[in-house]
């Protein structure tokens, strides 16, 4: 993934997204972090320069499994990639995660390098 393009962090824990975005400004990622799924397609609409989502599945209100199929309805997988993130690692989650639109799946805890990795993958 380009460096130069922000990841957009969408999850309802500030802890998470508080270690996210440190992490991934380690390795030289700009983050941004939303806590519900509004504010996160909000910054997707008025902002420009989001060039990944890493969204976690399970948020109040809005899941991330209908926020990720909000998402594809104005953005096809190439411009908008999302990784789906969920400590709710069980069989056929990662299945439904991409059945909803997801490019890819990570489980909590999150291992950073394999988050970077598959970032690498899929946002090419």
């Amino acid at each position: 993934m380009d460096k130069n393009k922000t990841v957009l962090i969408i999850d309802d824990d500030q802890n998470n997204i508080f270690a996210l975005k440190l992490a991934l400004k380690s390795r030289g990622f700009q983050a941004l972090g939303c806590l519900s799924a509004e504010e996160g397609l909000a910054q997707l609409r008025d902002r420009a320069g989001v060039g990944l989502v890493l969204m976690d599945m399970m948020m109040p209100e809005i899941d991330g499994y209908e926020a990720t199929q909000l998402i594809r309805k104005t953005w096809d997988s190439q411009e908008m990639p999302v990784i789906a993130v969920t400590a709710q690692a069980m069989t056929g989650d990662r299945e439904k995660c991409l059945a909803a639109g997801a490019n890819g799946y990570i489980s909590k805890p999150i291992d950073i390098e394999l988050l970077v990795r598959l970032m690498g993958e899929i946002a090419k």
